[in-house]
């Protein structure tokens, strides 16, 4: 069913409304090409409008070539496709809770002259080991046979898919070599298994809030976005419960430990009956597991619950190592690597070659050991720091995460997220407003803040400033 947004609300016509949420429907791929739109009679009945005001916006929409009438049979989708749009169907996103347009700040900052982002989700570059990679990358440089020319085998680099292997061994999670595809980053690990496990028009079920590139990528490949409300223990296992049952969704993506925007990690025994309601339901859990290395004590995972049944663990070391150097993994039970490497192969035809060498290299040194042990502390004292200078603004922190960068936390009542980030962009400061985060766009209160970014004292006077208005 189609929602008519009233013309009153917005200047509209009622003709152009009904155009417009033809529109929508065609862009978001809910009419697919050569689809049949609902009837006149249906379609009026359904916005509770007359039937000539239908008539009318079909007309207009066949004269541009949205839809074409077929005699005695109705109107159907024009068969040329139009372009995808990734931006929310039926909504005209402000653009400062955009998440897309949030990264796009957050990446240019530096030739804009925008030096604060507190907003960002990555670490100031000088957290990261510069020395450490430079003197890796001389030392590959001089190995020879260490493949800088070559694309890499299909699944990835076997020494470090071995170590990976370790690593997750560590965390309770049992994987052999052969079950770890390498990929150039944890978003296209999540891209390739869109790919490979869902359809146009799956529903898939998300954190609300969550991390925002999991609506981008999602959106992307055209699926049914349902969010799931957030706890700080873990999603709304009701919510969850009715939603699958409602939606049949295909996936759920969500991070257990150190949860992306609320810093929040999965109780044990959330993490059990989760998995019991995704087994009830026959629906695969996707857990983004990048920020891993900030635990000091592992949080329940749910691939090592599951035992890569119907979890895929997905890991990544841009957040911990650099940015530059993109290198994640997808970590499956062994029919559905292969399905993902051949996707792989078909749409990126290899990863990176000389990333996962020199992660390898770093991971077996000690230097990676060494430079994570250090921001796990660094990254405790900055927490504790941003805590308190918001708190002297009267921000709320939403939970005490466990570790890593994110704080999220509440305005006081009566402000609003987005207008005080229109507010502090102004003043060249780059913040993260709640909805950007939250498919219901329902944390309109709450700030997600970046505690690694935030040591400077003139964001929090620039913030001050903004919710003052």
């Amino acid at each position: 069913m189609l929602d008519l947004v009233p013309a009153s609300r917005n200047g509209a016509t009622l003709v152009s409304t009904v155009m417009d949420a033809i529109r929508q429907r065609i862009e978001s791929r809910a009419l697919a090409p050569g689809a049949k739109v609902p009837s006149i009679r249906r379609l009026a009945e359904s916005l509770g409008v007359s039937k000539s005001t239908v008539v009318e916006a079909y007309d207009r929409l066949a004269a541009e070539g949205a839809i074409a009438a077929r005699p005695g049979s109705g109107f159907y989708v024009a068969r040329r496709a139009q372009p995808l749009t990734l931006a929310e169907p039926g909504r005209r996103l402000d653009r400062t809770i955009d998440p897309l347009w949030i990264a796009r700040q957050a990446l240019e900052a530096p030739e804009a002259g925008l030096s604060l982002k507190p907003g960002c989700g990555w670490l100031p570059a000088d957290w990261m080991p510069d020395p450490a990679i430079r003197r890796a990358l001389r030392s590959l440089a001089r190995s020879e046979g260490e493949g800088l020319v070559d694309y890499d085998s299909p699944l990835g680099f076997a020494p470090l898919r071995r170590h990976l292997a370790g690593r997750l061994a560590e965390r309770g999670i049992a994987a052999e070599a052969g079950q770890i595809l390498l990929a150039d980053g944890g978003t296209q690990a999540i891209d390739l298994i869109g790919r490979f496990l869902l359809e146009p028009g799956d529903a898939v079920l998300v954190d609300d809030p969550c991390y925002f590139n999991f609506l981008g990528v999602l959106r992307a490949h055209r699926a049914r976005v349902i969010g799931v409300p957030r706890t700080p223990a873990g999603p709304d296992l009701d919510a969850f419960a009715r939603a699958a049952a409602e939606h049949r969704p295909k996936l759920y993506v969500t991070n257990a430990a150190l949860h992306n925007p609320t810093g929040a990690s999965l109780a044990p025994q959330m993490a059990h009956r989760l998995l019991m309601l995704a087994e009830a339901h026959d629906l695969v859990v996707v857990e983004d597991d990048i920020f891993a290395d900030f635990e000091s004590e592992p949080s329940p995972r749910l691939a090592a619950l599951d035992g890569l049944q119907r979890v895929i663990h997905i890991g990544s070391f841009s957040k911990t190592l650099s940015a530059a150097v993109r290198c994640g993994f997808i970590a499956a039970r062994p029919d559905w690597i292969e399905g993902l490497t051949d996707l792989k192969l078909a749409t990126s035809f290899s990863n990176g070659a000389l990333a996962a060498r020199l992660v390898h290299r770093l991971l077996t040194d000690g230097s990676y050991r060494r430079h994570v042990e250090g921001l796990r502390g660094r990254l405790a004292r900055a927490m504790g720091e941003t805590a308190r200078r918001l708190g002297t603004l009267g921000l709320v922190p939403w939970v005490e995460p466990r570790g890593g960068m994110f704080l999220w936390v509440a305005l006081p009542d009566g402000l609003d997220s987005a207008e005080v980030a229109r507010r502090a962009l102004a003043r060249d400061v780059v913040l993260a407003p709640g909805d950007v985060f939250s498919p219901s766009r329902s944390a309109g209160r709450y700030l997600r803040f970046n505690v690694a970014q935030s040591a400077s004292p003139q964001i929090f006077a620039v913030l001050e400033e903004a919710m003052r208005g």
